[in-house]
This record gives structure tokens, sequence and C-alpha cells, in this order.
């Protein structure tokens, strides 16, 4: 083909459908200088190399430019460039501090929090890395020539010393010129370890030894709290980061789009960005449902659903950036103890628990009056998916404690009515209902009077949730009720050992008579000791999925009671479960199931049976 012969390429795209093979749409951060945007060549022709599709994003600090930029691309690329502001740090300027971009230092700040809000993948180069590092709670040193010995990754020597090496090399940008370390624990490792047939350098210490360019004297010099240093240059300079929530982001101080070896990283970026992609389609055309949240208790707190508000796991913000579209928000009411009275619990001055869950109820509908035009109550399956079709949020009603019944079938009635979909019979302590699992047996389960509003939660189509129950009570329910029983935020004793979580019988009983147990996010349920993150939530999920099957589990997070774990602490980061059971295989209609597909089934046999 004639090289100028257009027509005939345009012909050629046009010759088959669909004209283009759909791949992950990767924005780079364009540089700034001379009053124009610019990017070096390599940038974009290694992502087009990678599988990727390069669009260029202009250094503006415009939020709808931003974030209308960010609704269109799977992955994000932070490129190289001049130091960063001090002041954007809360720091005065070092006398070593180079040259500063102010054009590109808030923009850059603020399309990368944005991203990282919404789960995007990220890889940041040079000055990319310290975006991540200034915009996500870590730091950056103006200058690592005056880096004390005892910042973080600095490497002492036999006699106290810190040796630096020449980080700002005067050859080509091809040349490497001094090596790092990469920790074989990490991302980083497993990328050249698997992409290169003869990976670069030499694995010794359980580090995998790599020769790299370099063009820099500012430096991460500590992590932060989401990020972990995965590469190090001999004198201890952080060299590359990896996010520790298990999200798509990672960081490199040197640049390898001019390496030889450096497609490697481009080609994870693009593969990240294929199964963000993937996910948010996913998203798109199921229903995700979390079972539990307790926003409510916040409510004294003065909190903005229609902000994003820091106090609170679950708002609107949140609840888009994770692509969720309905949650089960309780009146939690605290059990009293012995001697005391509800009024005292309680932050609002109220006269009974039964008018304390209306007045929970009540503020509920004041946010959805609020905010109608994206939010809305729903009561059945079916409100929640035409929601969904209408492009708007759902919050559904639920009581955690029928200790708001005050004693009277009346209130029940009343409250569905209200349209809860469900109520917990119990919390932690027994109440007039039923012995819970940090009680002190007071009925040996299930009282005369949780009989009767568990028979009456029959015929007024309201689910009966036995999580927080005793094994007794748990027990007694499902012989009582007529119609399957759910836990509605729940894990497996099996893997915790914890009363408030069911064992293997119980569970086993639960899937027998066509209920539900939603794996709760509360750390102390999932393990015994350290940190609780994603992976130990998903070990109990798939532990309930060995043993009820995939048609009895899903999730319910308990989001403001407590609940939330490291990589899963927010409404923001439900695509972050998604795309875990995408990489474990699950299928879509499996993760329907488990996104509250299960729940809805039972919620629409009891409501039917009303």
């Amino acid at each position: 083909m004639n090289k100028y012969d257009w027509q005939s390429q345009l012909a050629s795209a046009y010759a088959t459908f669909p004209e283009a093979t759909r791949k992950p749409v990767i924005g780079i951060s364009g540089n700034y200088d001379e009053a124009a945007c610019k990017l070096g060549e390599d940038y974009y022709k290694s992502v087009l190399k990678a599988g990727g599709v390069p669009v260029i994003i202009p250094p503006l600090s415009d939020t709808d430019a931003i974030i209308n930029t960010l609704d269109h691309v799977d992955g994000l690329l932070l490129s190289g460039g001049a130091d960063y502001n001090p002041l954007y740090a809360g720091e005065e300027p070092s006398p070593r501090l180079g040259g500063i971009n102010a054009e590109r230092d808030l923009p850059e700040l603020l399309l990368t929090q944005l991203a990282y809000n919404r789960q995007i993948p990220m890889l940041g180069i040079c000055r990319g890395i310290q975006t991540l590092a200034m915009a996500l709670g870590g730091h950056v040193a103006q200058d690592i020539n005056g880096l004390r010995i005892t910042d973080y990754g600095l490497r002492n020597t036999d006699n106290g010393a810190h040796h630096p090496i020449k980080h700002s090399q005067d050859v080509r940008r091809s040349e490497p010129t001094h090596s790092v370390a990469i920790d074989a624990d990490s991302t980083l490792y497993h990328i050249y370890k698997e992409q290169l047939s003869s990976p670069p350098g030499e694995r010794a210490g359980g580090h995998l030894h790599l020769l790299v360019n370099s063009f820099h004297h500012q430096a991460v010099d500590d992590p932060g709290r989401r990020f972990r240093v995965t590469a190090t240059a001999p004198d201890g300079v952080v060299e590359a980061i990896e996010s520790r929530e298990y999200k798509s982001i990672m960081g490199v101080q040197w640049h390898p789009e001019n390496l030889a070896d450096g497609l490697p990283l481009f080609q994870w970026l693009v593969r990240q960005a294929a199964h963000y992609r993937r996910a948010c389609s996913l998203h798109r055309h199921i229903l995700t449902l979390d079972t539990h949240c307790d926003t409510p208790m916040f409510f004294p707190e003065g909190i903005s659903f229609g902000s994003r508000d820091p106090k609170i796991r679950v708002d609107l913000h949140k609840m888009a950036e994770g692509h969720q579209d309905a949650t089960i928000m309780v009146a939690y009411l605290p059990q009293p103890k012995i001697g005391e009275t509800f009024s005292s619990q309680v932050a609002f001055p109220v006269s009974s628990p039964t008018e304390y869950a209306d007045l929970i109820f009540d503020k509920i509908e004041d946010i959805v009056s609020q905010h109608k035009d994206y939010l809305s109550i729903a009561r059945t399956p079916a409100d929640l998916y035409g929601d969904k079709r209408r492009g708007r949020k759902s919050i559904m009603l639920g009581i955690e404690n029928g200790l708001a019944l005050n004693g009277s079938l009346h209130n029940l009635r009343h409250f569905a009515q209200r349209g809860i979909v469900y109520m917990t019979l119990c919390h932690n302590g027994d109440n007039d209902l039923c012995d819970s699992a940090r009680g002190c047996n007071t009925h040996g389960g299930v009282s005369l009077f949780g009989q009767q509003v568990i028979r009456e939660m029959n015929s007024l189509g309201i689910m009966v949730d036995m999580s927080h129950a005793g094994e007794k009570s748990f027990y007694d329910a499902l012989d009582i009720s007529q119609q399957p029983i759910v836990c509605s935020h729940s894990s497996c004793r099996a893997l915790c050992d914890h009363p408030r979580n069911l064992t293997d019988e119980q569970m086993r009983a639960l899937a027998a008579r066509g209920g539900v147990m939603q794996v709760t996010l509360y750390p102390g349920f999932l393990r015994t000791g350290g940190e609780a993150d994603v992976l130990d939530a998903l070990q109990h999920l798939e532990h309930a999925v060995s043993v009820m099957g995939i048609d009895h589990v899903g999730l319910g997070t308990d989001f403001d009671g407590d609940g939330g774990v490291l990589g899963l602490a927010d409404s923001s980061e439900m695509l972050n479960f998604t795309r875990q059971l995408l990489l474990r295989h699950y299928s879509e209609q499996d993760i329907q199931k488990i996104w509250g597909g299960n729940f809805l089934r039972v919620m629409s046999q009891v409501q039917a049976a009303r």
C-alpha cells in the first residue's frame, strides 16, 4: 500500500465489522513546557506496543474535565517531569529544590486522587511515582542528598555512613546507569520474572537486580500507608512502590519507556486496565447489593450523604465510584445492659426503641428526598431493578435488633408498612425475642414472644435475620419459620472462631432450608490477629461456597458498623471485590448471585408469601 494512500487505509478499517478491536484506553498525563502540552513519544508508543490505546490528558485542574476524562479511560499513566512545589506538602522549599512545574502540580494531584477513588489502574513513572506519594498520603524528599540516614529506606553501612550514588545521568536515556534490587514478594518482581524469558540482572538474597536509567533528585522517602516499597537503589533510595491494598497501582522511579526491557511494565498496566474495564462492564448489567450497612449510626454527627464525607464509608459518591447499586441501611438499636435504659444508649432524645427506629427511618427518607434524582428507597427486588434502569441508587430499610418492637406485634406491622425488608432478631445481648451469641441464655433459644414475631414476620413478608443470634436461637428460628431465613452479615467459624460466626453445621442447615449467609467485613470476624484484608473476606466466601453452594452466599459489609478491611474499606472499593472474583474465574452468573442475586431470591420468596 502506498504510504500516501490514506483512503486505502481508511477502506481497510471499514472492510470488516467492527472497525477496530476494543482495546483498553490508557490516559497519559501530559507534560507542560513553553506554553504547550508535551509528551515524549516513547510513552505513547510503549502503550500502543503493549496493546493499549494512548490518550494524552492535558494539565487542567478543572474537575469537570478530569472526571469526564476518567469516565472514558481504563488505566492511567503518570508521566515524568519537573519537581513538585513543596507547598503542596506543607513544606518550605529546600535550597536544593529544582525547577517546579506549577502548571502540572494541582491537575495531577487531583487526577491521581480521583482515579484512585475510582479504582482505576495506575502506573507512575519518575515524577509519576512522586505524584502517587504526594497525592495518596506518602512523602517526597525535595532532594535525596538531603535525606537523613534515619529516613525511610536508606541503608546504613558498617560505619554508619550513607554512601549515595548518582541519580541524574548525563548519557542517553536508553543507557542504564545503576541497579535496583526488586523484592521477590512484589508484583514488579513477577512482572519481570513472567514477562521476560531471561530476566535481566541476577537473583540474590531474594531480590531481582535490574539495571535502570536515572533522572531525578527528588524521591519518595515515605510511601505512606497505602503503598509499600518494592525496589531500592544500592544507596537505599526508593525506586519502586506498589499498592498494599490489592489495587493495580505501581510507581517506578526510572524511565522504562526508554529502556529495551521496559515494555513489561506497560503490558502490566494494559492488562490491569482490561480487568478494570471488564469489572465495570459487569457492574453495568448486574445488580450489586450490600445487605447490611450501619451508616445511620453517624447521623448524630451531621453527615452529608451527597458529599464524599470522610466520616462515613457509604455515601452517593462512594457508591458511584465503586459501581454499587444498592444497600440495606439498618436502624441499629444497642441492647441495654441490666440497670440501663435504652434512652441513655442513643444520641437522640426518644422515649422508646420504636420511636428511635422511626426517627432513623425519617432521617433516611429525608436524605433520599434531598437527592431524589439520584437516590430512592426500594422495598422490593422489582424496585431495585427499576432504580438501576433509571440510573438511581437504592436504599432498602432494615432493623438490627428486635428491641425496636418494644414488645408489641403492632409495632412489627407498623414497620412492615414503613417498608423494612428484614429484621435482625437480636444484637449483642439477649432481648425479649431470643438469646444472642453474646448473651446469657436467658430463654434457651427463641422466646415465646419471639416465636410469635417470627410467624408474624412470615405473614408480613419480612425476612428473618439471625446474624448475632446464639446457636440455639438460630436452629429454633429455622424450625419456626415457614420461609427461608437469612444471616445478613456473618462469617465462618471454621476460619475465625468467634461466637458471632456460623459453624459449618449451621451453614449447611441454613442452605438446606433455602436461606443465605452474607459474608461480613468486620475484621474480628475474619481473622483472630493481624490486619484483615479483602483476601480474608474472599477466603470466608469461598469456604461458605464449599459448604453451602454458590446459591446461598453473598456480601453484607457492615460498613459504618466497624466493617471494612484493607482493599475493601468502603463502598468506593466494591469494584475491587468483583475484580478479585473475576481473577478467581467466577462466572458472571455466579458473581450476580454473590452480589445480591441469592439474597433477592429469598426476599422475593418471603414477600410473595405475605
